[in-house]
């Protein structure tokens, strides 16, 4: 009986451990996406969602393009103390909100009404799903600490 029992924890075990693996596995391959790459697959999912003519994806390839340039000015490293480190990290997220909405407004000019709308609301969706990550993480990371 014990052994079987052990047998049992066993699986259970390699099983919760290979999907863990699979999972920090398809992030890996995400991250190893060049910005050209990210862009295309970024372009291919807004026609298909959008159904974007082609007047439509040239101008927004463009502002894929602009705004990845501004995404590789805007990386900062970990340098400074705390209050230099929260400062920057304020204006970083000023500066994304203003970016973010400036993207907006490009976009709602090139889009239809309709098109905006669907667009709009995937980006809210997607908003939603990120925040709800971050707070499981961050669940995750003070379970972590409190049992260590």
């Amino acid at each position: 009986m014990k052994k079987l029992i052990i047998a049992a924890l066993l699986v259970v075990g390699m099983t919760a451990f290979a999907q863990e693996k699979k999972e920090k596995t398809n992030r890996a391959n995400t991250e190893r996406m060049t910005p050209e790459e990210r862009q295309e697959r970024q372009l291919k999912k807004l026609t298909s969602e959008l159904s974007l003519n082609t007047a439509q994806q040239e101008q927004i390839k463009v502002l894929l393009t602009a705004q990845a340039a501004g995404r590789e000015k805007r990386v900062d490293r970990n340098e400074g103390t705390k209050e230099e480190m929260k400062a920057k990290r304020e204006a970083s997220m000023n500066k994304m909100q203003n970016d973010r909405k400036i993207m907006e407004d490009k976009m709602k000019a090139i889009l239809t009404a309709e098109q905006f709308g669907t667009y709009k609301s995937n980006q809210d969706k997607m908003r939603e799903r990120a925040e709800a990550q971050r707070k499981e993480r961050m669940g995750d990371r003070m379970k972590n600490e409190n049992e260590n």
